[in-house]
C-alpha cells in the first residue's frame, strides 16, 4: 500500500472512494460532511436516508463506517464514518482508530483500489491535529487491506504539516 498526502479539497479527488467525516445522523451537516453532500448531490442524501430507514435508525455509531454511492463526486463511493469528539479527560483514540480500520474494511468489501481520507475528528470535533494525524497514519499503515493507494487529503496547511510529520515518523 502506498500512502501519500495531498493538500486540497477531498471532494475533488479522483479515487474509488472518499471518506466522509460524517455526523451520526448521516444526513449532512457542517464542515466536510456538508461539503460532500453539497458537491455529491441529492443521491448521497437519498442513500443515507435509506440507510437510516433500514439499518441505522438511531444513527451510525461512532467508530463505524458505511458506504453509499458518490453521486456527482469524481469518486465511485463515499464511505461515511463518525469520528469521536475529543475529550481531554477520556481516551477515545481507539474509537478514532476504528474509523480508519472500519473504512478500510468497507473499502475492501467494495473492492476499492484507491481511497482518500480526511483528518477525521480534527475539525469541529476538536481533536488535536498532531494526535489525529498520528492515530490516522499509524492505524492505516498497520491495517491489512487490499487498497493500494491511500491518500490523506488535508484542507489546511497545519493539518498537512501534522500528517507529514506522522508519515515521516513511519519512515514514509
Amino acid at each position: 500500500m502506498k500512502i501519500t498526502l495531498v493538500r486540497g479539497d477531498i471532494t475533488e479527488e479522483h479515487v474509488d472512494a472518499v471518506v466522509n467525516a460524517a455526523n451520526s445522523s448521516l444526513l449532512g451537516g457542517g464542515g466536510l460532511d456538508g461539503a460532500i453532500h453539497r458537491r455529491g448531490g441529492p443521491e448521497i442524501l437519498e442513500a443515507c436516508r435509506r440507510l437510516r430507514a433500514s439499518h441505522y435508525a438511531g444513527g451510525l455509531p461512532t467508530g463505524q463506517a458505511v458506504a453509499t454511492p458518490a453521486g456527482r463526486l469524481p469518486a465511485r463511493w463515499v464511505i461515511h464514518t463518525v469520528g469521536p469528539v475529543y475529550s481531554a479527560s477520556e481516551d477515545r483514540s481507539a474509537l478514532l482508530a476504528s474509523c480508519f480500520r472500519e473504512s478500510l474494511r468497507v473499502a475492501d468489501e467494495l473492492e476499492v483500489a484507491s481511497i482518500a481520507f480526511p483528518a477525521v475528528s480534527a475539525g469541529i470535533y476538536g481533536w488535536p491535529v498532531e494526535d489525529a494525524a498520528r492515530v490516522a497514519v499509524n492505524t492505516v499503515a498497520a491495517t491489512p487491506t487490499k487498497v493500494e493507494d491511500v491518500r490523506f487529503v488535508l484542507f489546511t496547511e497545519d493539518a498537512y504539516t501534522a500528517f507529514e510529520k506522522a508519515l515521516k515518523s513511519l519512515g514514509g
